[in-house]
């Protein structure tokens, strides 16, 4: 049965090599994608009902055991987030059968989404810090083609721009993985935490922590590495948009997350502090960016640095609740991401433009887009009981606990100014008088719809269903407060 943690990266994998066959067959195509995305789901929730029962998944590669082999880990975090993406996965894949173009469906959109999903899942899942960059590589590969697949001008401009921050992080990447394993001698992530346990955190770990930091950080957008993301996210279309902006950047925080508490915890004054100052950076400039454009793409792109900087913030924090409040709200937010670009999507399709001083009353024609954004945008603000309340809760009284109250304030603050940035849209863009517009007839809205309304519903039932949820976060934020949970499962000790 342990071999059933490998299924949500094979079966996305499987299907990519699949559909290269069919790349002219876009009905096959479609139909593969469709109910491959739906066994992974399947499998995901399968996988996450046995890590509750029975603990710890894990999975030696050709027998080798750990440390000598590659590992194959599933905790609850990490069981979770590939439940979340596949659950992305599944419904941006939904949409983009009505939008994404049959010019882009025709050379290879479906392909590369499922080897996307392949990088996702798998760096989610890895517990070899080598391969964590092998999958991070997987990922990026898929991601180069979907940012420049239809080949507009913007397209081309903003990949070179993606195209040569990666490659820079990545080979940083590469060479912090080996200054790693000079001192520790393993590149099993359970192990070298051993490693470093018993050599100490000495000046030169946490050189190489802050180097990971670098990386991780232009892969998630932490302040003041962040400069490249405004522009790559704005330029592929929605569904290519959706999944990079619930899905890429989440890996990069997801990567911090795991290496600050599995391997560089033992002396946490001088690295939490810095990732403290950088968080509350990142929530600020956020902000600014999400209140200075009436572009409604940008609005959203901006506040995924805001989002970003919370989470890091719970990370740099450290306590049990601000850990656990950095968990629920990285789900959180990646099901809320998405459900806004999608529907972002959907006014861009009706109004032809992203301009929010050109639209205005879509609510009379279109009330179940508007009343679905106002939802959304009162969930990603953190009104309660959705579900931004209750992370961004344990993340401020995890940052009174431990004494920050300059960052608790700011994440508080962030909630108002974040429903004024997302308000804004739903006040000028889908209240007011009402516009016509050109060609909006052929828009299928009711069928666009139906991707982001199951999102929502998933996203009010995670929220107003915490009680039921809670046990399942509070399981897997255990693993990140006592990483011995997690060595003793990897290494058998």
């Amino acid at each position: 049965m342990i071999n059933f943690l490998l299924l949500p990266i094979l079966i996305p994998l499987i299907t990519g090599v699949i559909l290269i066959f069919f790349s002219k067959n876009i009905i096959a195509q479609r139909w593969i994608s469709g109910i491959s995305s739906i066994i992974n789901v399947i499998v995901s929730v399968l996988l996450v009902q046995k890590i509750r029962q029975g603990g710890i998944q894990t999975l030696d590669v050709s027998s080798w055991e750990a440390p000598f082999g590659i590992t194959l880990v599933s905790d609850m975090l990490s069981a979770l987030l590939v439940l979340t993406t596949s659950i992305v996965a599944c419904t941006t894949l939904l949409y983009s059968f009505r939008s994404i173009g049959e010019e882009r469906e025709r050379f290879y959109y479906y392909p590369c989404f499922n080897f996307l999903i392949v990088g996702v899942n798998g760096a989610f899942t890895t517990g070899d810090i080598f391969n964590l960059f092998v999958f991070f590589e997987v990922m990026l590969m898929a991601s180069y083609t979907l940012i420049v697949l239809g080949g507009t001008k913007i397209q081309l401009r903003e990949s070179i721009k993606y195209l040569l921050v990666n490659i820079i992080a990545s080979a940083l990447f590469v060479i912090t993985v080996a200054y790693l394993y000079s001192v520790v001698g393993t590149l099993n992530m359970a192990h070298i935490s051993e490693r470093i346990s018993e050599v100490g955190q000495s000046g030169i770990v946490t050189v190489i922590a802050m180097l990971f930091l670098v990386v991780f950080g232009l892969k998630g957008a932490v302040f003041p590495l962040y400069f490249w993301l405004p522009g790559s996210y704005y330029a592929p279309p929605i569904p290519v948009m959706a999944l990079f902006g619930a899905l890429l950047t989440k890996v990069g925080v997801y990567s911090i997350m795991r290496t600050y508490t599995l391997l560089f915890y033992h002396d946490t004054g001088y690295t939490s502090k810095i990732l403290a100052i950088l968080a509350i950076f990142s929530i600020i400039f956020g902000l600014i960016g999400a209140l200075a454009f009436s572009d409604i793409k940008k609005i959203i792109i901006y506040n995924i640095i805001i989002a970003v900087g919370v989470i890091v913030f719970g990370i740099s924090v450290m306590t049990p609740d601000s850990l656990t409040g950095s968990v629920f709200y990285l789900i959180h937010d990646m099901l809320i991401k998405a459900t806004l670009f999608l529907l972002v999507g959907i006014i861009i399709s009706i109004t032809g433009t992203s301009n929010l001083k050109e639209i205005s009353g879509l609510i009379k024609k279109y009330p179940g887009l508007a009343w679905t954004f106002f939802l959304s945008a009162l969930s990603l603000a953190g009104i309660p009981p959705l579900s931004g309340f209750i992370g961004k809760l344990l993340i401020v009284k995890g940052g009174f606990e431990a004494e920050n109250y300059l960052g608790a304030a700011i994440v508080l603050l962030s909630s108002l100014l974040i429903l004024l940035s997302i308000m804004k849209i739903f006040i000028n863009g889908l209240w007011g008088t009402p516009r016509s517009y050109e060609g909006e007839e052929k828009v299928p809205v009711k069928t666009l719809m139906i991707a982001p309304i199951i999102l929502i519903i998933i996203s009010i039932l995670y929220g107003v269903g915490a009680e039921a949820v809670y046990p399942y976060i509070s399981q897997a934020a255990e693993t990140l407060v006592k990483p011995e949970i997690y060595i003793d499962a990897v290494l058998k000790e």
